[in-house]
């Protein structure tokens, strides 16, 4: 699976280390920056990065790392065609692709540990959209909104 990953200065390292990870498991890794740790950078510039490679189709997935991830959910949602969430437990990252058909993982350095986020992202990237009869109808429902909102 292609996966474009992005942080901020909050989630710099733990992308290093999960971009290594991806890589090691077999999917191509398309890195948004940030390329070096800069203090003073602003996670919704990555975020947009990130949310952009997954709305244009160039990446299947995305994964935002900021320091909480709260800033990256808002921030990628803003994309249309980009249904990010925060997930800091396995259940919730792999439900949220299942059921919701979520596209982009975002999480939060300064609330995960390594060994945890990379469960989390194996959760994440191993999921599939069910299709099933309810998520679809759902997920339609969310699409209109999209569709109907004023940006």
């Amino acid at each position: 699976m292609r996966v474009v990953i992005g942080a901020d200065h909050g989630g710099y390292v733990l992308k290093q280390e999960l971009a290594k990870y991806l890589e090691a498991t077999g999917h191509e890794v398309v890195d948004a920056g940030a390329h070096s740790l800069e203090p003073l950078d602003d996670y919704p510039d990555f975020a947009k990065a990130v949310a952009d490679g997954v709305a244009s189709k160039d990446a299947q997935r995305g994964i935002m790392i900021c320091g909480s991830g709260v800033g990256a959910s808002v921030a990628a949602n803003k994309i249309k065609g980009v249904r990010a969430s925060v997930c800091h437990d396995t259940y919730s990252a792999h439900q949220g692709v299942e059921h919701d058909d979520m596209n982009v993982l975002c999480l939060g350095a300064r609330v995960v540990g390594g060994e945890l986020a990379r469960e989390i992202t194996t959760a994440f990237v191993s999921a599939e959209y069910s299709g099933e009869e309810r998520h679809r109808r759902r997920l339609g429902k969310v699409l209109d909104m999209e569709k109907d909102s004023f940006r």
